[in-house]
């Protein structure tokens, strides 16, 4: 494709950043900012085979579907498990994301991933996304674009760390000169906390809690440290009489139901530090660690690994944000981060 109609093409069409995650994607559109933030779920009518809610409107449903309603999560640990149903929830997010400001040409876009998935699983995400109505498809790692975000100097030769703990993994990268330098991908983050306080009400209180509870309860009181009592009503179903129950239960429950999993988190950060360049590491121990994704707003994790790995630890501005403003950033000088990509082979033709 030559200059004049690449030009052309970019000039008429948006350029659309997602963070396509386990428990959320967020959308990015130059020119506009964030637009979207909603759960990576969908709505299924089994008798029609045909969706009927995305996003908000289908975690609504979680949990008081009648049977012929299937509420799924299409992606699990990061990766599309199930590839038509993400097709469906990508075509829901670019139309909406498009609603406001629709160009002539179909868009741009590019999405952010787990660091250290397979080929299989990149062609599974570019196929999704121009059947879903890209025009251009990118793929970037999230850690990486999560440096973006955060303004850090990823194409320099200088060593950055950033622990990205969102719904299905944990990311734990080191970059330096535009490339990974060392990573490791963990299966502890969001859900598995949830599932940690599950567990824990059941086997403490008795009581038994449905996932979104669990959520719910994590955000509102999920905490490492010892600063405040904190404080949360929890209703379930008592395991022994079957019939409703309600609980007292405060952050220092939550960091014991948690406990296990943050310790494995930790010993994994240990682990990708231990086999860093000793020069990348000196440059960690000056400039600091980045905590983002909705795993960082757990209150005290930073002060925990500060401790366990003397070396700084920060939160992101918007830990949420930051892989979803990176991939933004990225399309704003996209020959400038050509490198950070992951690219097709083949370019696809405007439709």
């Amino acid at each position: 494709m030559n200059n004049f109609l690449q030009k052309l093409y970019n000039k008429f069409s948006n350029d659309i950043g997602i963070d396509l995650g386990t428990a959320n994607t967020l959308v990015y559109v130059k020119g506009q900012g964030v637009v979207i933030n909603e759960p990576s779920v969908v709505a299924l009518n089994t008798k029609t085979n045909r969706v009927v809610a995305v996003g908000n409107d289908a975690r609504e449903m979680l949990g008081r579907n009648p049977g012929h309603i299937r509420v799924v999560r299409p992606l699990v640990d990061g990766v599309i498990s199930d590839f038509d149903v993400t097709e469906e929830m990508l075509s829901y997010l670019i139309r909406k994301a498009e609603s406001k400001v629709k160009k002539v040409f179909r868009p741009r876009v590019i999405v952010g991933v787990p660091s250290g998935i397979t080929n299989v699983e990149h062609r599974a995400v570019y196929d999704a996304a121009h059947n879903a109505g890209a025009r251009e498809v990118y793929i970037i790692e999230e850690p990486m674009a999560a440096a973006v975000g955060l303004h850090l100097p990823v194409l320099d030769p200088v060593g950055s760390m950033v622990i990205d703990i969102g719904g299905g993994t944990t990311d734990i990268a080191v970059i330096s000169l535009a490339g990974v330098v060392q990573s490791k991908n963990l299966k502890i983050a969001g859900d598995k906390l949830n599932q940690d306080i599950i567990l824990y009400l059941r086997d403490e209180f008795k009581i038994l809690v449905g996932e979104k509870t669990a959520e719910e309860i994590k955000i509102k009181i999920g905490a490492i440290s010892d600063h405040e009592q904190l404080e949360s009503e929890v209703r379930g179903r008592d395991i022994i009489t079957g019939l409703p129950r309600q609980i007292l239960v405060n952050n220092h429950d939550i960091r014991e139901a948690i406990s296990h999993s943050i310790a494995i988190l930790v010993d994994g950060v240990k682990e990708v530090l231990e086999k860093t360049p000793p020069e990348v590491v000196s440059d960690i121990m000056q400039k600091g660690i980045h905590l983002v994704g909705g795993g960082a707003m757990i209150g005290g994790l930073n002060e925990l690994l500060q401790d366990e790995l003397d070396i700084p630890v920060y939160v992101g501005e918007e830990p949420l944000y930051s892989v979803v403003v990176g991939t933004g950033l990225v399309l704003d000088r996209l020959e400038d981060y050509e490198q950070v990509l992951i690219h097709e082979d083949d370019e696809l033709p405007l439709r």
